[in-house]
């Protein structure tokens, strides 16, 4: 879909939300990394790190649904020398930017990591 103001003359605020075609879409993997620590000072002198550490610092998540479109935005980024380059990355509803991952992606398995929440609320 076209991005910008609707034909109705409604003003949108930020962006188009695109949703998935039920029909259409396929699965892939997606990573949800989280603080590595649930303290923000996990080396202090009274602090043994490994006690600090983030049981849940990572979420694998499968079965999710995606544009099948990304199967070729990964099989290009997988046929493309990538040493130095940027993977792709793309906003998901409201959780946050993902981008394909460099090594454990190819078109016939997407797999995405997620680089950064929409909101964070961790405190330092």
């Amino acid at each position: 879909a076209r991005g910008g103001d609707p034909a109705d003359g409604r003003k949108v605020k930020g962006a188009t939300i695109h949703w998935v075609d039920a029909e259409t879409c396929v699965d892939a993997e997606v990573r949800l990394y989280d603080n590595l620590f649930l303290d923000a000072q996990p080396d202090s002198a009274d602090k043994d790190f490994l006690q600090c550490m983030n049981p849940e610092s990572l979420t694998v998540l499968t079965g999710c649904k995606v544009e099948a479109r990304l199967r070729d935005v990964a099989a290009a980024y997988d046929k493309a020398e990538k040493k130095g380059k940027t993977a792709p990355s793309f906003q998901f509803m409201r959780l946050g930017y993902f981008c394909l991952d460099n090594k454990d992606c190819s078109a016939d398995h997407l797999v995405f990591n997620r680089s950064v929440t929409l909101k964070d609320s961790f405190k330092v």
